[in-house]
């Protein structure tokens, strides 16, 4: 078989694994409308505003690059990375059309080992000058005290409080994490997509990312991004 025909074959089933990807994620989302209005229906019931659900596949639609393709629970893609080799020094999240929403820069601090800066839209050598962080994210490597739990530490570049922000606790390695605010409460969790998709298992490299309502979903998947940076 010649290197056409690979290639071929390899888009033919990066394709029927997306096709299957969008139809889960509308089949879930079906699943969600189901389960609302019985909730709806019992009036003993407190309504809560819904949270994002959205499929994570560790693969781009780029037939020539690595990444990531982000599915939503009506089957649209709404980000995507295309340019995810090694351990680059600049990471780029899209929307599904392309758009730049958030870049990510190591930092060149060398006392701040495993840390990463956090744009907002598009971020180059040309242009670092004069755009400011917005967060920085920064990998726990004291294994010696504190919490083993924690994965890494989220802080706020833009504020006067003094210490983290967010918290990323669990295993990533295993797919199941969570960012918690500093009251504890989780924002944000990573699970196995097979522990929801009862008898179908994806290995690692599609998983859910749910983000309760109020928190960016951008800024989750970013998130997401760095972890991989850090613990694969």
């Amino acid at each position: 078989m010649n290197s056409t025909e690979l290639k071929k074959k390899k888009k033919k089933k990066m394709l029927r694994m997306f096709l299957f990807l969008k139809s889960l994620s509308r089949s879930v989302q079906e699943e969600v409308h189901r389960l609302e209005k019985s909730a709806l229906a019992d009036s003993s019931k407190t309504r809560c505003d819904p949270c994002t659900s959205l499929t994570v596949w560790r693969k781009s639609l780029v037939i020539s690059c690595n990444g990531f393709t982000v599915i939503d629970s009506y089957g649209d893609v709404v980000y995507r990375v295309d340019n995810y080799t090694g351990r680059p020094k600049e990471l780029v999240l899209m929307d599904g059309s392309g758009r730049s929403i958030l870049a990510m820069r190591r930092s060149k601090n060398l006392r701040l080992l495993d840390t990463w800066l956090v744009y907002g839209g598009e971020v180059g050598d040309n242009c670092t000058s004069t755009k400011e962080p917005i967060f920085y994210v920064k990998k726990c490597v004291n294994i010696l005290h504190g919490n083993p739990n924690v994965l890494a530490y989220v802080y706020r570049c833009r504020s006067s409080e003094k210490g983290y922000a967010y918290t990323i606790e669990g295993s990533y390695s295993h797919r199941s994490c969570k960012v918690v605010d500093r009251t504890k409460r989780v924002l944000a969790e990573i699970k196995r997509k097979d522990a929801i998709i009862g008898g179908v298992s994806f290995g690692v490299e599609v998983f859910m990312l749910i983000v309760e309502a109020g928190f960016d979903p951008g800024f989750a998947m970013a998130l997401v991004l760095l972890l991989d940076q850090m613990f694969s």
